[in-house]
């Protein structure tokens, strides 16, 4: 155990846990300690500092700790973990924390979120959820970092019959010392974009999307255990809780089971049959009749005028319940009774519902109607559970919830004489032979247990897992489409006219700088009878700000205004400049244009005029002006509000950090909103950044981040290497830095000037900073790997002022080819992924941004209208949105195109986009092929034919 302590401190010693901080560095904390409590106790600092290396002395002979010679009896279990020392060989801390790689990372893969081998395409189920792929045992840096040999002392404390690693590890498909590290993480308040980019190796290369699979379950895995907690409590206190009773309860490994378990003893509730038949003492009659029937009267148990046991009738029903009630919650029988429908054709089955037939039967009612129309699919539905998709599930929950439609799960009848005559014969048999009045008896405790008790329960776990499995999948296609959304390619280094189109209040016009500083506003009136004016005034805007770009919103008068602009291109209207036209998805500008962030960031300008600067800058920057948005309100994903709001709330906030931080940002020029969304950061701290930032001019370098008030060690650790730091801007604001620079370092003077604040306040303002910049603070190698990075460019000849240069690739490169990447990795005592993030960080070219691969905004000269489409026409599209029922595609007509998930076959797709469900999401181009066309529903039907790239 002390083994595997010091393992997980090698590769954590900043995040240790409680335990490990009070044993592993006295010796580096109680110095630090011992100087603050100084000035209190002049006198007796003194005395005591000759006492410091005597104290240390004894701390020695753990030196020889390092070699672990204690550890040789471990590594024969598994034979691959001795080579885990080696990667922490080195014992500098830099070194012991470079424990990680990047998964996303851009020169090895262009994918930003998972630089991960494809699997088998045997393996593939293309209309199953997507599978998290991750790399096998057999490769090098496969093997487990940590491996005990159970999970049970993690945790203990949950206080449960069952193993937590392994239960997660069941759950998640995950293995075990996998599941071990990524609770280990979590624990330690690592945030999941630096565990996927940092931590590789500890989590089995796997990608941001399994990581938080596995957040997910986990957390379900302790509300479990904290309700179980919660109901022992409560029973114990009410005097019901047994032995038994609290062994059920601690058995329990789903929130059903707990339920059922718990149900009878719910305060408020109703007492059960069973609980009254018990009270009135009939429950040794009902063992004797299991145990011992040949000894049983119960006409012995007959009390006249007593309620519940006047008749002989009154005391077998109540046999009955009590032992319908054992049955029902024998842990056994509900195995057997599962796997009975398991085998069987289980059939959810919807229908209109009374309340809604009878508001469709009133007179001068017509909003009930209507509604029945949208759910005419369901209206009469029928479909094996095991079969069903999952809109239709939540399309079905929908029409629930509305009262417009009825739902039961249909269980054959053959499920309940198997199961009865299996109860009869095998599980429930008395001992002995009972009389047939008594077999009546058990038999009817069969049969009401089955109806009244396991029937219902079964039904509800069906209802309950469709629901959640189809939550989940809407959760994830959502999480999928907003990630390509966000990560659509910039356009820089254009001027840019955002355009709000409307008819009655006129189009909202912007002018946009390169660097989206907002140049002019105006409003114009394209649909009038001043139209020609009005194109005069845009001539005339265009010619003076050099703007050959114009973005146009998706809303109302969208259609109008494209071909108001496109008539004028044919024209050339706008010569000597080439102007070209897009439309990009305007959802959510008129929510950000009346919200406190946009009246902070435009103060001046009315709501209106905002949403036209929004626009604009949706396509110079995607990222930076949709985080700005709730991502609800950006238009994409199905269901979300059919879905649980705290589960997709968590996952989209969740996929913005990753895209935010994956991407990085220049911390010196990007906004307190984007600020926030960086891993390790929130409201607060990105804001005490900000004010640093306007108090003491430009951060010189990422070591800067740690002056800044409320970000301690930890939130450092997480977001240093999601910064950049830009060295324009230190040449920019040179002269402004001068005055606050002594020989190379900063002493704050805001810090300085409160020295009666916290102590956290007093060391930071005691500590000294270098403010050079450090070339490598604009790579994504993070700190802790600095010292790594410094010994390979010296190791292959090169220098840090050569970064991004083609001499130094081409160094890199033969070297990497001579030496080979894991030789090398082990000559720096680090990890190949490590030195992989290394490599990428030093050869990427100034400004490298990993969404230059992505897809850009399409621009265009013309318009073609949805009267031209005829069938079997081919085309070109952008995927708008995907669903869990297909993709709609913008063909260019004003009209989305609707895919139909049955013509998206895995034949028609990259080979690196089959495993998805939907292998389609927003932003990629695809070729189509017209299938219909209806102009009085205003629906095109398409056929995918190839996705383009």
């Amino acid at each position: 155990q002390s083994a595997s302590e010091d393992e997980i401190e090698e590769w954590q010693p900043e995040s240790k846990a409680p335990k490990r901080q009070q044993k592993a560095q006295p010796s580096e904390k109680k110095p630090v300690v011992k100087r603050q409590a100084k000035p209190k106790e002049p006198k007796e600092s003194k005395p005591k500092a000759p006492r410091k290396p005597v104290e240390r002395k004894p701390r020695a002979p753990r030196a020889p700790k390092a070699p672990k010679p204690l550890k040789a009896p471990k590594p024969p279990k598994e034979p691959k973990p001795p080579k885990v020392p080696r990667a922490t060989k080195g014992g500098k801390k830099q070194q012991a924390l470079a424990g990680g790689g990047w998964s996303e990372g851009p020169s090895s893969s262009h994918q930003p979120y998972g630089g991960k081998k494809e699997e088998p395409e045997e393996d593939f189920a293309f209309d199953e959820p997507s599978l998290k792929r991750q790399k096998t045992s057999s490769a090098p840096q496969g093997r487990p970092t940590r491996l005990p040999t159970s999970g049970r002392a993690f945790g203990e404390d949950l206080n449960m019959n069952w193993d937590l690693i392994q239960l997660l590890s069941e759950r998640t498909g995950v293995d075990q010392w996998v599941c071990l590290n990524i609770s280990q993480l979590f624990k330690e308040e690592n945030t999941i974009p630096f565990i996927v980019r940092y931590r590789k190796e500890m989590i089995n290369h796997m990608d941001a999307d399994a990581v938080r699979d596995v957040q997910l379950v986990l957390e379900e895995i302790y509300a479990l255990a904290k309700k179980t907690q919660t109901i022992s409590q409560t029973l114990k206190k009410e005097g019901v809780l047994t032995a038994e009773l609290e062994q059920a309860l601690r058995n329990c490994r789903t929130a059903d089971e707990l339920d059922h378990v718990y149900a009878p003893y719910k305060k408020g509730s109703k007492l059960s049959k069973a609980c009254r038949a018990r009270q009135l003492g009939l429950e040794s009659a009902a063992q004797a009749l299991l145990q011992s029937p040949y000894t049983l009267d119960l006409r012995a148990w007959v009390k006249p005028g007593s309620e519940g046991l006047s008749t002989l009738e009154e005391v077998s029903t109540g046999v009955v319940q009590i032992l319908a009630d054992i049955i029902a919650k024998d842990g056994e029988t509900l195995t057997h009774i599962r796997s009975l429908c398991d085998k069987s054709m289980v059939m959810l089955q919807s229908s209109v519902s009374r309340t809604a037939l009878k508001e469709q039967q009133k007179e001068g009612h017509q909003g009930k109607p209507k509604d029945i129309d949208k759910f005419h699919l369901y209206c009469d539905f029928t479909c094996n559970v095991q079969h069903i998709q999952h809109h239709q599930t939540l399309a079905i929950n929908r029409g629930e919830n509305l009262k417009i439609l009825t739902v039961k799960v249909n269980i054959p009848d053959r499920v309940k004489s198997d199961f009865c005559r299996w109860c009869l014969n095998v599980r429930w048999r008395p001992k002995g032979y009972p009389r047939e009045e008594l077999m009546k008896i058990l038999r009817d405790a069969v049969e009401d247990s089955y109806k009244r008790l396991l029937l219902p329960l079964l039904s509800r776990s069906y209802r309950a897992k469709l629901t959640g499995s189809a939550e989940k999948e809407s959760i994830a296609m959502f999480v999928r489409n907003l990630r390509q959304r966000l990560l659509v390619c910039p356009v820089r280094g254009r001027v840019i006219m955002g355009v709000d189109p409307g008819f009655r209040h006129g189009c909202k016009l912007a002018v946009l700088s390169p660097t989206s500083q907002i140049l002019f506003t105006d409003v114009v009136y394209l649909h009038g009878s001043g139209g020609n004016r009005e194109a005069d005034k845009l001539r005339h805007l265009m010619i003076r700000y050099s703007c050959n770009t114009v973005v146009i919103g998706n809303g109302t008068a969208c259609r109008e205004t494209e071909a108001f602009f496109a008539d004028l291109i044919s024209r050339r209207f706008f010569q000597p400049l080439d102007v070209s036209y897009c439309i990009t998805s305007e959802a959510g500008a008129s929510i950000y244009s009346v919200s406190p962030a946009a009246v902070k960031e435009m103060p001046d300008l009315d709501p209106n005029l905002r949403s036209a600067v929004s626009i604009g800058r949706r396509v110079q920057d995607p990222l930076a002006e949709l985080v700005k948005i709730d991502p609800k309100h950006i238009g994409i994903g199905t269901y979300q509000h059919d879905v649980s709001q705290s589960s997709l709330k968590a996952a989209l906030d969740g996929v913005v950090q990753e895209c935010v931080s994956f991407v990085g940002v220049d911390i010196n020029i990007c906004s307190e909103t984007l600020m926030r969304h960086v891993a390790g950061l929130n409201t607060g701290r990105a804001k005490s950044i900000a004010e640093w930032r306007e108090t003491n001019g430009p951060f010189m370098n990422r070591d800067q981040l740690r002056l800044v008030k409320g970000l301690g060690p930890k939130s450092y650790q997480q977001c240093a290497g999601f910064i950049r730091i830009n060295p324009l801007d230190h040449l920019n604001n040179h002269s402004a830095l001068t005055s606050k620079e002594t020989c190379g370092v900063a002493v704050v003077k805001s810090a300085q000037e409160k020295p009666a604040a916290k102590g956290k306040g007093k060391t930071k303002a005691s500590a000294a900073v270098p403010t050079l910049p450090n070339p490598l603070d604009q790579t994504c190698i993070h700190p802790e790997s600095y010292a790594v990075a410094r010994s390979f460019l010296s190791l292959v000849g090169g220098s840090v002022d050569q970064m991004g240069r083609p001499e130094l690739r081409q160094c890199v490169e033969a070297s990497v080819k001579c030496q080979g990447l894991e030789a090398l990795a082990e000559t720096l005592n680090t990890t190949p992924d490590t030195l992989q993030l290394i490599i990428d960080g030093l050869t990427q070219p100034p400004g490298f941004d990993i969404r230059q691969d992505f897809e850009k905004a399409d621009f265009k000269r013309g318009i073609v209208s949805m009267s031209d489409l005829r069938e079997g026409v081919v085309l070109t599209g952008r995927v708008e949105n995907a669903t869990l029922f297909g993709a709609f595609v913008d063909i260019g007509v004003g009209r989305n195109g609707l895919i139909h998930k049955k013509y998206i076959t895995p034949d028609k797709l990259p080979a690196d986009q089959r495993r998805r469900s939907l292998a389609l999401g927003p932003g990629e181009k695809v070729e189509v092929r017209v299938l219909n066309v209806d102009h009085q529903r205003g629906r095109i039907g398409l056929d995918l034919i190839r996705v383009l790239r």
